[in-house]
């Protein structure tokens, strides 16, 4: 069996744990964005920021990379769970915006749901990002985005069904469902990182 040299710069671990620290806040701005008494253009400028800060460490991720000679696992690896991080980020930042372009007021009770489920995701990925280290107790963590990421088919399903059921005008209608696809997208984001982590595990173990 080959010996592989791992370095002892932890800065990889800790720019993915930044990333995901910075996918917490955007939960939590989600979570705030929907509230009754949001200020939502403020929630949404801190939104912006928090993405921007995504970006920029998805950025020094690259930059340091592209200046490692020896990385703690595959270039391509790196690559697709910083991508993958930033994304979600991404995801969250979007349905931000379209919560304050579309000025919905009220949410169906299932998408309070989503956003908890949301939130159970950047913290269970947040807890994870350090473990990539030892790589030790990461399939707990992706069998419980799985699981999540089960239960969020089953929010959007029963949602979609509330949208059309006739409780709703048309217009109403658009404007939740770009919503709640939106939060679907979130959390199947978190997944597509989980497996990327669940990758890593496989080839490194």
């Amino acid at each position: 069996m080959a010996l592989r040299l791992r370095p002892t710069d932890t800065a990889f671990y800790e720019l993915f744990t930044t990333s995901a620290q910075h996918i917490v806040t955007g939960a939590g701005l989600l979570a705030e964005m929907i509230s009754e008494d949001a200020d939502r253009p403020t929630v949404a400028k801190q939104m912006r920021e928090a993405e921007h800060n995504c970006d920029e460490n998805t950025h020094a991720i690259v930059r340091r990379v592209n200046s490692s000679f020896v990385t703690p696992f595959d270039r391509e690896d790196i690559y697709s769970l910083a991508s993958g991080l930033d994304d979600v980020m991404d995801e969250l930042d979007e349905v931000v915006d379209l919560i304050l372009l579309y000025e919905v007021m009220q949410f169906p009770a299932e998408v309070l749901s989503a956003v908890e489920i949301i939130q159970r995701c950047a913290d269970v990925t947040a807890e994870a990002m350090p473990r990539l280290r030892s790589l030790a107790g990461l399939d707990e963590y992706w069998i419980e985005i799985n699981r999540l990421e089960n239960a969020g088919d089953k929010s959007y399903r029963r949602t979609l069904a509330k949208l059309f059921s006739g409780e709703y005008k048309a217009l109403e209608v658009l404007k939740l469902k770009d919503i709640i696809t939106g939060l679907e997208d979130a959390i199947d984001a978190f997944e597509k990182v989980a497996n990327i982590v669940e990758q890593i595990a496989v080839k490194e173990s």
